[in-house]
């Protein structure tokens, strides 16, 4: 049996798709049950932040997750395949009609995604002031508690109804299958026969 970790919500019930025409069968969560057993798929419906951690520590063999909250976690997991789901993108949000200030001694970002944000302005060798935040990120820069956030955009609907414009794209994201690497080699028969199914189905 192979056990799979699937964020909760929308990205979910599009893998489930997936794998209803790979496999010509329903796939589906019954209410609120977080665990779904179908011919040798054990599905666990899990918060998108905690899919690596599953796939990580072997409690899930594969995972689904965006590539922005790999990238975050910075796990040593395998990214079998992506799936072309949940496509978004990680960019600056700034004040309408601001720019990034590349020449301020220290630029203060507001973010969830602390490792990216980092990443980028350790590669522009530039000082960063991070400051962590769970939710609200678009209310930072508009009260003086930051220059810019690091957010995910879809539409840049959210930043635009919170007066602040969409700037400079970090990285594209979208949903991937990862495999824990211990599972992989165990399993890879069964793995590569899954993923080869899936990707036809793409």
């Amino acid at each position: 049996m192979l056990t799979i970790a699937l964020p909760k919500g929308r990205i979910a019930k599009e893998t489930l798709d997936k794998f209803q025409k790979a496999f010509n069968e329903e796939f589906i969560f019954e209410d609120r049950k977080l665990i779904l057993e179908k011919q040798n798929f054990r599905f666990l419906n899990v918060r998108n932040q905690d899919v690596p951690t599953y796939v990580m520590h072997g409690a899930a063999d594969l995972g689904v997750v965006g590539l922005d909250v790999l990238e975050e976690k910075e796990y040593d997991l395998i990214k079998l395949l992506n799936l072309q789901l949940g496509k978004c993108k990680v960019a600056f949000g700034l004040r309408k009609g601001e720019e990034l200030d590349f020449s301020k001694s220290e630029i203060r970002v507001a973010t969830k995604h602390e490792k990216i944000a980092k990443k980028y302005f350790e590669q522009k060798a530039m000082a960063v002031e991070i400051i962590k935040l769970y939710g609200s990120i678009e209310l930072a820069p508009l009260v003086g508690l930051s220059d810019c956030i690091v957010d995910i955009v879809e539409t840049g609907t959210t930043m635009k109804q919170n007066g602040l414009e969409v700037g400079p794209t970090i990285m594209e994201s979208s949903a991937h299958l990862i495999a824990n690497k211990n599972s992989f080699y165990a399993k890879k028969d069964i793995i590569l026969d899954l993923k080869n199914r899936i990707e036809k189905v793409l």
